[in-house]
């Protein structure tokens, strides 16, 4: 018998990448998580952890493990939320999301569920895919409205858990002050804009632009990075630079700037929703297939 605290130390560990910080993380000694990680080692007649100078990481065996003990936190978690559903009679639903794509595909899809289902007590939380993802896993949110680049999602041990479902496409757009040399282009291609200081909306793009300018064989001027696509962009009618906004952040329309696509294969979004796999739980098939049905109409 797996004993389940022995999994959730394991999770830690894994989350955290060493003993120490695990050990902080739950509130134990360094040597109780050892411990923990030893006896679930012995009672599985396999290694979970390698341990090195830098810390520790997980073997194959521990991926597995690391996976289950995800499904059986995300278990216990909808046990918890359908036992507390019993005495009220209602359901609650907990969302995550990131900050654009809440704004303009939750609102509508959270009005047309709760208009078919009125007795659903919603809770909303806000966070970028790399926090709010493992918490769908970990049971902590019921589903996440998240995004990717061109890469995979942002995802960690026991990813095989969840199910993704695409919305829509959301590709990136050079933003300028209507007075500027380029604004009148039907298409751009980042190389063009080489010597521009730039202004951003978030690190990830940050992260983008250096790696394409890598490639291109040049080094951007980052003057401001933000978290916010609004603030970037008020920057940019400022005066302090360009910036790269995805689509769905360019409303509300900012005076003085113009929007231009970039030349293909350009930077894109990929927008979607997180979820447990399960058949059981049909408050969230309803909250996703409204998601769906907004994301049709904001194309």
């Amino acid at each position: 018998m797996i004993d389940v605290q022995r999994l959730r130390v394991l999770r830690a560990v894994a989350e955290h990448g060493s003993f120490n910080q695990a050990a902080m993380a739950l509130r134990l000694t360094p040597s109780a998580v050892s411990q923990h990680v030893a006896a679930l080692e012995r009672s599985l007649g396999a290694q979970v952890v390698a341990r090195t100078t830098r810390g520790v990481t997980l073997t194959q065996a521990g991926r597995i493990m690391v996976g289950a003990a995800e499904s059986v936190a995300a278990e216990l978690a909808h046990a918890q939320r359908q036992i507390a559903q019993l005495s009220t009679g209602r359901t609650l639903l907990t969302v995550a999301t990131f900050t654009s794509g809440g704004r303009i595909l939750l609102p509508g899809a959270l009005s047309r569920l709760t208009a078919a289902h009125p007795g659903t007590v919603l809770h909303i939380r806000e966070g970028e895919p790399e926090d709010t993802l493992p918490l769908v896993r970990q049971g902590a949110v019921d589903l996440a409205l998240a995004y990717h680049f061109d890469g995979p999602l942002p995802v960690g041990p026991g990813s095989s858990s969840l199910e993704w479902t695409p919305l829509l496409t959301d590709p990136l757009h050079v933003v300028l002050p209507q007075g500027h040399r380029l604004a009148d282009r039907n298409a751009l291609d980042l190389t063009e804009l080489a010597a521009e200081p730039w202004v951003l909306g978030c690190l990830k793009t940050e992260a983008y632009l250096r790696g394409y300018a890598e490639r291109a064989g040049f080094d951007p001027e980052v003057r401001g990075t933000t978290t916010d696509y609004f603030f970037a962009r008020s920057l940019v009618a400022a005066g302090m630079g360009v910036s790269l906004i995805p689509s769905i952040a360019l409303d509300p329309e900012i005076p003085g700037l113009c929007a231009v696509p970039i030349k293909a294969p350009g930077p894109i979004r990929h927008i979607g929703v997180a979820a447990i796999s399960r058949g059981d739980r049909p408050h969230v098939t309803r909250l996703v297939d409204a998601l769906r049905e907004e994301a049709k109409q904001s194309l």
